[in-house]
């Protein structure tokens, strides 16, 4: 199974240079590293990336992360993977552009 993570582009370009990240403010702010499955991710967008260009969403494969992947409630009990460790970059299945559609909301590629 697909996760997802957005990165805001400076975000995306450190991990893609440093080879591993810890995440973004809230997920070192958290803890953990925030991911969405493709049901959440619309949803996960419109609510913490507004009006937010140049984002990139990046696909992992869930059972790739080991035991450090947790799923725990969040937003209306719903279960959310959270990652508790630094994602590296050879973990990211696929990216790409999460660009802004015509009615304001993030356009996203075919997801699984």
């Amino acid at each position: 199974m697909l996760i997802y993570k957005i990165f805001r582009a400076p975000e995306w370009a450190e991990l893609d240079r440093d080879g591993d990240t810890a995440g973004a403010p809230i997920d070192l702010a958290d803890g953990f590293i925030h991911f969405s499955t493709a049901a959440q991710a619309a949803e996960t967008a419109a609510k913490h990336f507004a009006g937010a260009e140049g984002l990139v969403l990046a696909a992992v494969e869930a059972d790739t992360l080991g035991p450090d992947l947790r799923w725990e409630p969040s937003r209306g009990g719903a279960l959310f993977p959270h990652l508790y460790r630094r994602l590296r970059r050879d973990e990211i299945a696929w990216t790409a552009p999460l660009p802004i559609g015509p009615d304001g909301a993030h356009l996203f590629p075919e997801m699984a």
